[in-house]
């Protein structure tokens, strides 16, 4: 997000935050035994927009956030057959970095549900998100494989 976007708050930023927020949440996920429901309430009361010793988080769209944990985590199996078909095949859904799949899962999540979106968008924005994690080669594994999910899922937006 640069300067400008970041003081308006524009829908842009507030979304970028949005997924960016959910990918971490769906990575909490991973780690402990709560509820989708439970982690996004923790992240509504305590992250999103809250401040945290004395750092003031920015706020994003919720509805959006809250939107993307709890259905890609009720869709999760269908989600993951997705990936791991569009993965080369020395490659499986299980031996991903766990914040990579997290992220992955988001992403086929919003082409699968919010065709408000254009593919191209999300791919650019998750990809991003990606260089927020990752240094290496990950955003081009991240390209390839929603790249690959978009055109199937969305082939119309490719024509």
């Amino acid at each position: 997000m640069n300067a400008r976007s970041e003081k308006r708050g524009d829908k842009h930023s507030r979304r970028t935050l949005a997924r960016l927020n959910a990918v971490q949440a769906l990575y909490q996920m991973e780690h402990d035994n709560r509820t989708a429901h439970e982690v996004v309430e923790e992240f509504l009361q305590h992250r999103v927009g809250a401040e945290l010793d004395g750092d003031q988080f920015k706020d994003s769209d919720k509805p959006l956030f809250e939107d993307i944990v709890l259905n890609t985590k009720e869709r999760q199996e269908e989600i993951d057959k997705l990936i791991g078909d569009r993965l080369e095949k020395d490659r499986t859904t299980d031996r991903l970095e766990v914040v990579l799949l997290c992220l992955l899962r988001a992403a086929t999540y919003e082409f699968l549900a919010r065709v408000d979106m254009p593919a191209k968008v999300l791919i650019k924005e998750y990809i991003g998100i990606s260089r927020t994690f990752f240094t290496g080669k990950e955003p081009a594994l991240v390209n390839g494989v929603l790249d690959k999910i978009a055109k199937e899922l969305r082939a119309g937006e490719f024509d």
